[in-house]
């Protein structure tokens, strides 16, 4: 048995959403593998409070965007640790990371979630962050790994050689092993999300679509799961449900740690997302507990629904494409029960933290090699 590798995940730590929710289950099942992911984060927030992982965790505060000296100290602090690889996460990260492996002499690779290109509504910075990856992180990478195959050809089209990206589908742990829906008992349809909500998540949308269904008559309620990335976002979002006059139809649940708890409440799963989803984790969550899914026709969703197979599909940023994929589980047009099965078959199979793992894994004893490296700062 090989021995254990420490690997050091450089990481922005400011939020608990699907990233870090994959950089948490990634720490929990890699030991399986034969590695230890030890974090450092670079912005004080939720990631050390809200995982469940006891990993090392180290805060390495950046004092400002241009903190040049933030890698010679992480340097410092990681050369007598034994870390054998570099791995980031974020393009912020990833410019830290790239020159800490590079003093160290150690492997660097980047997990590749969204688009940069289309990750934030300000177009401007997204050109800045598309300059940076084009420039200053991809050519600099011992290797990737998309989440999804449609950022595996989002890679290919930035000229990234095929053998540098190996495809690591976001999983989650398997949570049944038969579907446990039930249409509504009392008549009243619940329809859930589960998001940190920004703009690009389509909450705007979602809204739309109740004030839609309700007028239709149809018996439904929201119940929204999650934080406002925020306090501005969130008056605005509840402003627009008081002029739709859905304030009542709506449960603002906030951060529950216990997202499968929240799932088992809810009869329709939607994620209304316009843009910037490499592999959304909270879909496959769903999925794991047999929620039948609404989602857009983005990035890697389609991958993961089986192109309609296990989910609606529809058009984002359009409430009545919305309306009607939720509408078609509501009047049995797709058998809710059908899908659900077909759902929780594919995350099983596909989409499991395990599965997730063994793949991270496979790529570290690639770029490793079967010897290994040398450890960061030993001879």
């Amino acid at each position: 048995m090989k021995q254990t590798q420490k690997i050091l995940h450089i990481i922005n730590g400011e939020f608990f959403a699907g990233a870090e929710r994959v950089q948490d289950l990634l720490a929990l099942n890699l030991p399986d593998e034969g590695y230890e992911c030890h974090f450092i984060g670079l912005k004080q927030g939720d990631f050390e409070s809200k995982r469940k992982s006891t990993s090392p965790f180290h805060l390495f505060e950046m004092k400002s965007k241009f903190d040049f000296g933030l890698s010679k100290r992480i340097v410092e602090f990681a050369k007598d640790k034994g870390y054998c690889a570099i791995h980031t996460h974020t393009a912020r990260s990833a410019l830290i990371g790239k020159n800490v492996a590079k003093k160290l002499g150690l492997p660097f690779i980047h997990h590749v979630h969204s688009p940069t290109q289309r990750d934030t509504e300000n177009p401007i910075r997204n050109l800045i962050n598309a300059f940076v990856e084009d420039k200053l992180i991809l050519p600099k990478t011992d290797h990737l790994i998309p989440v999804s195959l449609s950022l595996k050809s989002y890679l290919m089209e930035h000229k990234v050689p095929q053998e540098k990206i190996t495809p690591v589908f976001n999983g989650v742990p398997i949570m049944l092993t038969e579907t446990a829906w039930t249409p509504p008992e009392d008549g009243t349809w619940v329809i859930g999300t589960v998001a940190l909500f920004r703009p690009r998540k389509g909450l705007e949308v979602l809204l739309h679509s109740i004030k839609e269904l309700k007028d239709t008559g149809l018996n439904i309620k929201l119940k929204a799961v999650g934080t406002f990335e925020n306090s501005e976002y969130e008056k605005q979002i509840h402003q627009l449900a008081e002029e739709l006059e859905v304030v009542d139809l709506i449960e603002w649940v906030g951060f529950c740690s216990d997202v499968h708890s929240e799932l088992q409440k809810m009869h329709i799963f939607v994620l209304p997302s316009l843009f910037g989803e490499g592999l959304p984790m909270v879909v496959i969550e769903a999925m794991s507990m047999g929620a039948p899914v609404v989602s857009t026709d983005v990035e890697g969703i389609p991958d993961v629904l089986q192109n309609g197979q296990c989910g609606e599909i529809v058009e984002p940023n359009n409430s009545k494409a919305l309306t009607t994929g939720i509408k078609n589980y509501i009047l049995n047009n797709k058998d809710p029960l059908v899908i659900s099965e077909k759902a929780l078959e594919r995350q099983r199979d596909h989409y499991s933290d395990k599965a997730m793992a063994k793949g991270v894994a496979k790529v570290y004893d690639a770029v490793l090699g079967s010897e290994g490296v040398k450890e960061a700062g030993k001879p």
